[in-house]
């Protein structure tokens, strides 16, 4: 049996495709109000808790425009785990609190870090080797862009870091869940 180099970075291949996410990124993007209430309804049935980490933004001063913001990062990141094959378990509030955690380690690691390139390393070793990257490259993406149109308006908010936690996070949730391949039917 041959051994790996310990040193070697590990990737992983994700459940949800890249194809899913843009998929689902398109389904969202062509729903009108009443179609987004209705996946909202579902997602209430299915991962309360993940729709709750949403709707809980504006206790922390998230305003509406930001709370609708997150709510469609899950609505996508929902539509991609059913387009994926897989079944996701109900993620626990206490497994949300687990991964943030665990993200908010790793963000201090990384600014613990005072060279530079190691601490860019780290936080590329980070995102290689996260186990949904198409996901994470979406939030990545629609968290860039939110950014950008928060500076534009002058509307930033110390609420706005607790936004990108939480986006980061669902992807977190996700990624790490015990999903399991849907049978045939």
């Amino acid at each position: 049996m041959e051994r790996c180099d310990p040193r070697a970075l590990l990737t992983t291949v994700g459940r949800i495709s890249a194809k899913q996410v843009a998929t689902a990124l398109r389904t969202v993007e062509s729903m009108n109000q009443q179609q987004r209430l209705a996946l909202v309804d579902e997602i209430y049935l299915k991962q309360p808790n993940l729709l709750a980490s949403c709707v809980v933004q504006a206790k922390f001063g998230a305003d509406e425009y930001t709370v609708e913001f997150l709510v469609n990062i899950l609505l996508v990141c929902y539509l991609a785990m059913a387009e994926s094959g897989y079944e996701w378990p109900l993620i626990a509030v206490e497994e949300q609190e687990a991964h943030m955690a665990r993200m908010v380690g790793a963000i201090r690691f990384s600014e613990d870090i005072e060279e530079p390139a190691a601490a860019e390393a780290a936080r590329a070793q980070y995102i290689a080797g996260h186990p949904e990257q198409a996901l994470l490259a979406l939030v990545v993406s629609q968290c860039g862009g939110w950014l950008v149109q928060v500076a534009q308006r002058n509307a930033e908010k110390e609420s706005d870091k607790f936004v990108m936690m939480a986006a980061m996070n669902i992807v977190n949730c996700i990624a790490h869940a015990a999903a399991q391949k849907r049978r045939a039917s």
